[in-house]
């Protein structure tokens, strides 16, 4: 779970309502069809402006932002240093068991295709495609939110001047204006609000995770590739290590 992400809704949910409750009763802002014309109409136009499949895929992938799959470069560097030397010892062919006993289904891959023989260059080509399909799919995920985050004000003002001109058709009565217009406003508020704490938020937090996962998709590609290249293990972790922040290097001694 990412804490970052909990904590930081948690908390801002948190503000907004203790200043909503601070300044008067919360019914006040309770509205129906206000809320349905933004939460209801939001959707409806992400759906008119991306393929379903995209939409339904989108809204799936948002669960990351809050749990997110750990990974651990160091890790899977020393694992690396690892395949190499056990590579160097007993050759590439080796290689399939420790492809049967990987959890990462990209790392086995990649093992599965150096202990069947092929060429670098097909390895390099297959690895490299599926980490563009990748990055393909997390852009389109990361685009549903932010077209969230656009659609949500848009309907919350259709949602205000659909108020507007309703109240301005019934002058006759003064004291309902007031009311009326904060009625009216309810919907700019909702539409705010879907947009800057949720749509926007997820759709920055996916593009993070997709940087993440990419780089460490890379990090696993070059070590393969430097392993059925037969180049020294130590060389490789150092090769690697520079890819990374210091903190999570792999040192010397493990």
């Amino acid at each position: 779970m990412d804490k970052a992400t909990i904590g930081g809704t948690v908390s801002i949910w948190l503000l907004i309502l203790g200043s909503i409750l601070y300044g008067g009763p919360l019914g006040a802002f309770l509205d129906v069809p206000s809320a349905l014309i933004v939460l209801a109409g939001s959707p409806a136009l992400v759906f008119i402006g991306f393929p379903a499949e995209q939409v339904i895929g989108g809204f799936k992938a948002g669960k990351i932002a809050i749990s997110a799959p750990p990974l651990d470069p160091t890790a899977t560097i020393k694992q690396l240093a690892e395949l190499s030397n056990r590579a160097r010892r007993e050759g590439l062919l080796s290689l399939e068991a420790a492809a049967d006993s990987a959890s990462d289904p990209f790392l086995a891959r990649g093992l599965r295709m150096m202990a069947d023989g092929h060429e670098a260059a097909t390895i390099e080509s297959v690895l490299y495609d599926e980490i563009g399909k990748i990055e393909e799919r997390h852009k389109g995920a990361a685009a549903v939110f932010e077209g969230l985050g656009a659609y949500g004000p848009a309907m919350g003002m259709i949602g205000t001047l659909i108020g507007l001109v309703q109240m301005l058709q019934n002058m006759s009565d003064p004291t309902s204006i007031g009311p009326a217009m904060a009625v009216a406003l309810l919907t700019t508020l909702y539409g705010s609000l879907l947009a800057n704490l949720i749509g926007i938020p997820i759709a920055n937090k996916l593009k993070v995770r997709s940087s993440e996962e990419l780089a460490y998709k890379e990090l696993v590609a070059q070590g393969l590739l430097s392993i059925l290249a037969g180049e020294n293990p130590r060389f490789m972790v150092e090769r690697l290590n520079a890819t990374l922040a210091p903190a999570q290097r792999l040192s010397e001694a493990a």
